[in-house]
């Protein structure tokens, strides 16, 4: 057996080692994590979605990845240039992107953390690049997750989440009458459903939105919508507005602590 084929060897251990994979990682050597996965080439067709909207020469950015899973997304853009800061709350995927940034050589582009997503409430930093992406639908409070991260969008923040058919946005009046609820009923009017249970066999899929309600989130939370490259998927800035919603996010992550009584 020659070098080369022990090494291919051991990277083949190693994933077993590792498994199970959601992330679909082309190593060096030509092995694959997740050659089989049932959506595909995953993430690799999101990628390819979003490559095109970005910087091909990222050198100075700051970027984090929110729920980095094996570290796709960070290893692309730690391969254009950006220093990267990937957190996820499951070390499973971490361990996994760990011994891949070893393999693509790229331990000095990209910083993995445990954390969730209410965690950087309290990581007082912005970002020049945000990925947001596959996490909010298995978020018990997906509002709070998204006022959160418009505090760390510095630059441009890409969002994705699982959506449902939905029919034309309504354009959202300024109020809606008590007596004119059954406007709520339209169609068109931005809806979010709720999983009790389970949904695709996922426990902890708990929202599946519209996408008239995603745009409508993603405003609320003082985020302006620059783009929409694919499927499901969103470019984002930060408003330039002050949020309304400051002194509640506040309370919520304990940044404050004041009560009134």
């Amino acid at each position: 057996m020659g070098v080369g084929d022990a090494a291919s060897g051991e990277v083949a251990r190693r994933i077993v080692e590792l498994a199970p994979w959601f992330h679909n990682l082309h190593l060096p050597d030509g092995s694959q994590t997740a050659p089989d996965h049932p959506l595909g080439d995953f993430p690799s067709f999101k990628w390819k979605q979003i490559a095109p909207s970005l910087p091909d020469d990222i050198s100075g950015w700051s970027v984090l990845d929110i729920g980095c899973n094996a570290g796709f997304y960070s290893f692309e853009l730690a391969r254009r240039g950006g220093s990267v800061l990937a957190i996820d709350h499951d070390e499973h995927y971490l361990n996994q992107a760990r011994w891949a940034a070893s393999v693509f050589g790229l331990e000095d582009r990209v910083e993995f953390a445990r954390l969730g997503i209410y965690d950087l409430a309290h990581l007082d930093r912005s970002f020049d690049l945000v990925l947001f992406m596959g996490v909010l639908y298995h978020l018990r409070h997906p509002l709070l997750a998204l006022d959160i991260v418009r505090e760390k969008v510095g630059g441009m923040l890409v969002f994705q989440t699982l959506t449902m058919p939905s029919h034309e946005a309504i354009a959202p009046p300024d109020d809606v009458p008590f007596e004119e609820r059954e406007l709520l009923l339209r169609p068109e009017w931005p809806k979010m459903a709720f999983v009790e249970r389970s949904f695709a066999g996922d426990p902890t899929n708990w929202w599946v939105p519209d996408s008239s309600c995603v745009e409508a989130m993603l405003r609320s939370a003082g985020l302006e919508i620059e783009a929409s490259p694919g499927h499901e998927i969103y470019l984002c800035r930060r408003a330039a507005d002050a949020s309304p919603h400051q002194q509640e996010l506040d309370a919520a992550t304990r940044r404050s602590t004041s009560v009134s009584r």
